[in-house]
C-alpha cells in the first residue's frame, strides 16, 4: 500500500490499540482492489482522531473543519463528478456537529462514500460522551456513578432511514469483509455509508474498564453477529452482548449530480 500511503509520516499518530490505522488500510486496499486511478480519488476528513486519516494518503486530500467533511465532499463531487470522493471520519464529527450534513447527503443521494470509524466517544479531545456513546457508559463528561444519561444513535438505522442507497456495518476486526464493503460503496452510484466499529482503549476503554486494545478487539470479534441483508431497523448495536454486522441496504435511486446534469441539459434545450 505504499503507493497510496505517505510512509514518511509513519508510524501512525494514533494511540496503541486504536482501530483507525486498520480502517485507513481498509480504504487503501479498497482503492487498490478496484484499480482506481488514485489521482482521481479525493479523501476528505473532519476533526478528531479519525480526521487525521487524510494526511496519510497520497491521493487528493482535504482536512476540513469540525463536522463539515460531508459538506466539503459534496462540493468536490458537484464541482467534478468524475472524482471518487471518500469521507473518512469519526462518529462525533459525522453524527454530532456534522449530523445535519449526514442526513441530507443521504437524502440527496449524492455519489460519495462515507467511512465512519465509530469508537463511541470523542477520543481526541479527552474522551467525552458523544452521539454514539451507549446509555450509562462512562466518559470524561459522564463519570461514575451515573454514566451517560442520553441514548445513542444507531448509525446504520440513521443512514438507512435518511435515504442512503448502500449501508453496511463491520468491526475493525473484520478487515477483509469491511474492505469489500468499502469497495462496493465506492462503486455504488449513490450515497454509501459504511460504519467501522473500532476500539479507543486510551479514553473509552480506560473509563469503562474494557481492557487494552487487544482485549477490546477480541471482544469485538466475539460479539459481532453477521446478518447480511437484515432489515436495517433490526441491526442492533449492544457493545456488551451483540453488534449486528453486515450489508443491510443496497438499492437504486437517482444520483444527485446526474440529476443536476440532466436538469442542466434540459435548461439548455439539449
Amino acid at each position: 500500500m505504499q503507493k497510496y500511503i505517505r510512509t514518511d509520516r509513519l508510524p501512525w499518530i494514533y494511540c496503541p490499540g486504536c482501530s483507525i490505522g486498520i480502517a485507513t488500510q481498509m480504504v487503501a486496499h479498497a482503492i487498490e482492489d478496484l484499480g482506481l486511478d488514485f489521482h482521481k480519488v479525493v479523501i476528505i476528513s473532519g476533526i478528531g482522531c479519525s480526521g487525521r486519516t487524510s494526511g496519510y494518503f497520497k491521493t487528493g486530500t482535504y482536512h476540513t473543519t469540525h463536522g463539515r467533511a460531508i459538506a466539503f465532499a459534496e462540493g468536490v463531487k458537484i464541482a467534478n463528478p468524475e472524482l471518487e470522493v471518500i469521507v473518512i471520519s469519526g462518529d462525533g464529527d459525522l453524527a454530532a456537529i456534522g449530523g445535519n450534513h449526514l442526513i441530507h447527503a443521504c437524502r440527496r443521494n449524492i455519489d460519495i462514500t462515507v467511512v465512519c470509524i465509530n469508537n463511541l466517544n470523542y477520543g481526541m479531545t479527552g474522551g467525552q460522551f458523544g452521539p454514539t456513546t451507549e446509555h450509562e457508559r462512562y466518559s470524561q463528561t459522564s463519570p461514575p456513578p451515573f454514566g451517560n444519561v442520553e441514548h445513542p444513535f444507531n448509525l446504520v438505522q440513521l443512514a438507512a432511514s435518511s435515504g442512503a442507497t448502500f449501508v453496511a456495518r463491520w468491526t475493525a476486526v473484520q478487515a477483509r469483509r469491511a474492505t469489500k464493503s468499502i469497495a462496493k460503496g465506492i462503486k455504488k452510484k449513490g450515497f454509501s455509508f459504511i460504519e467501522i466499529v473500532g476500539a479507543c482503549p486510551t479514553a473509552y476503554g480506560r473509563m469503562n474498564r474494557l481492557g487494552d486494545g487487544l482485549a477490546m478487539h477480541k471482544h469485538l470479534l466475539e460479539v459481532a453477529d453477521i446478518q447480511n441483508g437484515l432489515p436495517p431497523h433490526e441491526a442492533e448495536f449492544d457493545y456488551e452482548r451483540r453488534i449486528v454486522c453486515g450489508e443491510f441496504v443496497n438499492i437504486e435511486k437517482p444520483e444527485y449530480t446526474e440529476v443536476l446534469r440532466q436538469m442542466h441539459l434540459k435548461a439548455h434545450g439539449q
